[in-house]
């Protein structure tokens, strides 16, 4: 398949973005509906969706999908749009930024193209494999910065299931302890693509989605970055569990692994 699309692709997704945007002007919480416990929907991210299907699949028409909302079944196509229409959707119901657009074209589980917009600063985060990553048309890097005291670390709570939170604690005690500092944003596109950019020097989560994190862990590899699940291994995509970080990724991941069962 061709993938040089990545222009039409972020013109796109900066289409939908605007289109979000202005919903918000006069988004009312009686349009918001409940998946499941905790879980948030409206029609913006129902429509922005629809707008993203209709536009990617005329532009990779051989690719299925793999989208958050079910607009559309999921494809058994080799090539896939992972697709999260909008990733910090209980940001946008409280008008809180931040909130993005995930989008990411795979080939069974290798991501070949990443796009992460951040709606309410407007930027762009992209990435193509093995041809960089960039944010508004600038390459960009992971943090260099080796030491975990000089770190800030991204991380999200689980808002379903909670049956490791004990442990999940027990991991943000040490990362506290031993860090500027966690912070929890609202949205694991946002987190990976400031990871891939430096703002932050880690994210770790569990319980995600491939959608959620589909399109950022490109960023973070293709910005010389590591990507991994919470064993050290690559079942991060499916896995529900990551760990993306510069170069204090082997720090982060010694405290998840010896505390993480």
């Amino acid at each position: 398949m061709e993938i040089n699309i990545e222009k039409e692709v972020i013109e796109l997704v900066k289409e939908v973005g605007e289109f979000i945007l202005k919903e918000r002007e006069t988004f009312s919480y009686e349009a918001v509906e409940l998946k499941s416990f905790n879980n948030l929907v409206s029609y913006v991210d129902k429509q922005a969706e629809l707008k993203l299907i209709e536009g990617l699949g005329k532009l990779a028409p051989e690719a299925g999908f793999l989208v958050e909302e079910g607009t559309v079944p999921q494809s058994e196509s080799e090539w896939q749009w992972i697709i999260d229409p909008l990733d910090g959707t209980t940001n946008f119901v409280h008008n809180i930024p931040a909130y993005s657009i995930s989008v990411a074209l795979a080939f069974e589980e290798e991501v070949y193209l990443g796009v992460v917009y951040e709606i309410t600063r407007k930027e762009c985060f992209y990435a193509i494999k093995d041809k960089g990553a960039f944010l508004n048309g600038k390459p960009i890097q992971v943090s260099a910065s080796k030491l975990l005291e000089e770190s800030l670390i991204a991380t999200g709570f689980p808002y379903h299931d909670f049956g490791k939170t004990g442990t999940y604690f027990e991991i943000l005690e040490e990362m506290m302890r031993k860090t500027h500092g966690v912070r929890r944003i609202g949205s694991a596109a946002v987190d990976l693509a400031y990871t891939a950019c430096g703002r932050f020097e880690a994210f770790f989560e569990y319980n995600l989605n491939p959608w959620d994190v589909a399109a950022g862990t490109l960023l973070v590899k293709e910005a010389g970055g590591t990507v991994s699940d919470f064993s050290g291994g690559n079942s991060f995509l499916f896995g529900r569990e990551i760990i993306a970080a510069g170069n204090v990724y082997p720090l982060v991941l010694e405290i998840i692994k010896n505390k993480w069962i």
